[in-house]
């Protein structure tokens, strides 16, 4: 049994794909949930309970989360290794374009992965809406161009509320119906929202410009429903990019014997 995690910056979800993935289509997930970071100590009683074969980690939210991982994870599964998921040159069918690939987050890497999976001989923009928003490009033939990291939607408005007095709180259930809005609060999530959704505007467009041929665009993480209703392009949603990268990733690879 396959034990899946992507560990970021405000959550780690956790996942058994139900068999192992084949073809271009998203695993189904036997288990899948997440908790926040200060929840990770109960995550060892679920993690005992399931007959754990090998572990899969991706982890961008440090060595010190790292540490704890591994330390629950050898109590919740004794004897079995734990990987830790790194960006490399080449894995499960993509290339990586990096100008240094080691240097590419294990997250954006897994979530390439994925999409390219699902959406093969298609270029793509991978939008990753979360605490950071990452744009990233791959080409039809299966290489990651590389791509921008931006502060997220909510990081965004509690930049703004923290550090300008006079600017209020904003709330993240907050919707909007209009670019130019008549009140502060509005004004604040229309800033952050049309920030975003111009960062991916722009991309898909450069991206149509070099590739010659039609993008799709696939957008992940919390705030993506947030961002899909004001973005002038069609987009497929897609949940639990990471996961799916990971659990590609693992099919392609054979088990470490190395604990990270």
């Amino acid at each position: 049994m396959l034990l899946l995690i992507d560990a970021g910056n405000t959550r780690i979800k956790w996942a058994i794909p139900q068999a192992a993935q084949s073809g271009n289509t998203a695993p189904q997930w036997q288990v899948l949930d997440s908790v926040r970071h200060q929840e990770l100590p109960q995550l060892e009683t679920l993690w005992a309970a399931q007959p754990i074969s090998r572990i899969l980690v991706s982890n961008v939210a440090g060595d010190a989360l790292q540490a704890s991982l591994v330390a629950i994870l050898q109590r919740a599964a004794p004897g079995i290794m734990v990987e830790r998921f790194q960006s490399s040159g080449a894995c499960a069918g993509l290339r990586n374009g990096y100008r240094q690939p080691s240097q590419l987050g294990s997250d954006r890497f897994a979530s390439a992965i994925a999409a390219h999976t699902l959406y093969p001989q298609r270029a793509l923009i991978v939008a990753t809406c979360g605490t950071a928003t990452t744009i990233d490009a791959v080409s039809p033939d299966g290489i990651f161009l590389g791509g921008m990291i931006l502060p997220g939607l909510q990081l965004m408005a509690q930049s703004l509320a923290k550090n300008t007095a006079q600017l209020p709180s904003v709330a993240a259930s907050l919707s909007l119906q209009y670019l130019f809005a008549d009140n502060t609060e509005l004004a604040i999530v229309s800033g952050c929202i049309h920030a975003q959704v111009g960062a991916i505007m722009q991309a898909h467009e450069a991206l149509h410009a070099s590739q010659e041929q039609a993008v799709d665009c696939i957008i992940s993480g919390g705030a993506a429903s947030y961002l899909t209703p004001h973005l002038g392009i069609s987009c497929h949603h897609v949940d639990n990019l990471v996961l799916i990268g990971l659990a590609v990733a693992a099919a392609a690879t054979l088990p470490s014997t190395h604990s990270l």
